[in-house]
């Protein structure tokens, strides 16, 4: 049987039954559980480390208000962070690289920020969509521009994530066959190839570890303009 390179963006099945669920909660049981050496032990003090870390970075915009959304965030922020790394291993299949799921945690999440706005100050989130100063002749448009990118950022935040892990696992695949085929042909440059490889394998769990951060960031940038 002959497989494309985007075979390996489909979710596995087992019975007909697909296994996207159980890949996106299996990352949750590597991490360590409380117990009495919570403190004492390193693993755990080093998740609490990250986590802490994680926690003031996406908090330190926000005020008060805001940090209400830290347990959301920063759970969020972790799931993504895992799901993406361990996406990265061999044989593994990443959630992240579909459009469908990434859709189903940015527009939720929006959504919310947005209510959150209407609810607590209406005419300060409204007043978004309409410039002060603006002429008389623009404001028309300028309420359809602003209102149509206002309704796009989960759009792009489902898009932006999907397309950067999906473009960096298809270059892993791509050159990691050229390195393969190229080997009892040219030998050096198929070292070549495999130092890239390397090379891009280092990039991309930078890449995936970014567009994490990015994700979350950017909710709770909107968030920050509805509080």
């Amino acid at each position: 049987m002959i497989l494309s390179f985007f075979d390996q963006f489909t979710s596995p099945c087992l019975m007909g039954i697909p296994l996207i669920l159980l890949s996106m909660l299996f990352p949750a049981l590597l991490l360590p559980s409380p117990n009495n050496r919570w403190i004492t032990n390193r693993l755990s003090t080093l998740q609490l480390w990250l986590l802490n870390l994680i926690t003031k970075q996406l908090m330190t915009p926000l005020n008060s208000k805001g940090h209400k959304w830290a347990v959301i965030l920063t759970s969020l922020m972790t799931l993504l962070l895992t799901i993406n790394l361990l996406g990265l291993l061999p044989y593994t299949f990443t959630p992240t690289t579909q459009l469908s799921m990434n859709m189903a945690l940015a527009f939720p999440l929006w959504f919310a920020t947005l209510l959150t706005g209407l609810r607590n100050q209406p005419s300060i989130s409204l007043g978004h969509l309409l410039p002060e100063g603006t002429p008389t002749l623009l404001i028309p448009a300028l309420i359809l521009i602003e209102t149509t990118s206002l309704l796009i950022r989960p759009l792009a935040l489902g898009v932006r994530l999907t397309a950067n892990l999906t473009a960096g696992h298809l270059l892993i695949q791509l050159i990691s066959t050229a390195t393969t085929v190229l080997l009892p042909l040219m030998p050096t440059i198929s070292i070549l190839t495999a130092t890239i490889l390397f090379l891009l394998t280092i990039l991309e769990v930078a890449v995936a570890m970014i567009q994490a951060y990015v994700f979350v960031l950017l909710l709770s940038l909107y968030l920050q303009e509805n509080i």
